[in-house]
């Protein structure tokens, strides 16, 4: 097996580990409201949580770039991944206390709709799923 081979392999158990996160996440909404809003809190809360979450989002960016053309809608998962680049190196750039002031005014929506957030990323990882499913069954 290729070093080629080898990368795709896990850029795609990456994407889906992704797809399957989003679902358990929403799960987690439902079921237990107060320990996922515990959990997205953590986000940015300190140093270590910051650079931590920039790096599996830099890991997920890169593995959906790299296996977006296994998957339907190349294109749209190209652009995705790209995204997910990009706004990283963005918060990478910046002090990681602003990260944490941002979310300060940007979560409290999202905890009052949290059962809309869980139902977004449900589909989201759905989605995904989908999407990857093609290499699955080919």
């Amino acid at each position: 097996m290729e070093f080629a081979d080898i990368l795709h392999a896990l850029s795609g158990i990456v994407v889906v580990g992704f797809g399957l996160f989003l679902i358990v996440l929403a799960a987690l909404i439902i079921t237990m409201p107060s320990r996922a809003e515990e959990f997205l809190r953590g986000f940015a809360s300190s140093a270590v949580t910051h650079y931590t979450e920039q790096g599996l989002r830099l890991v997920v960016g890169a593995a959906v770039v790299s296996f977006a053309g296994s998957m339907r809608h190349p294109e749209l998962f190209n652009v995705f991944g790209w995204l997910i680049i990009v706004s990283t190196a963005g918060l990478l750039l910046i002090p990681w206390q602003w990260h944490n002031r941002f979310s300060t005014l940007v979560m409290p929506p999202v905890f009052r709709h949290m059962r809309l957030f869980a139902l977004g990323a449900c589909a989201l990882g759905a989605f995904i799923l989908s999407c990857v499913s093609q290499v699955l069954i080919s």
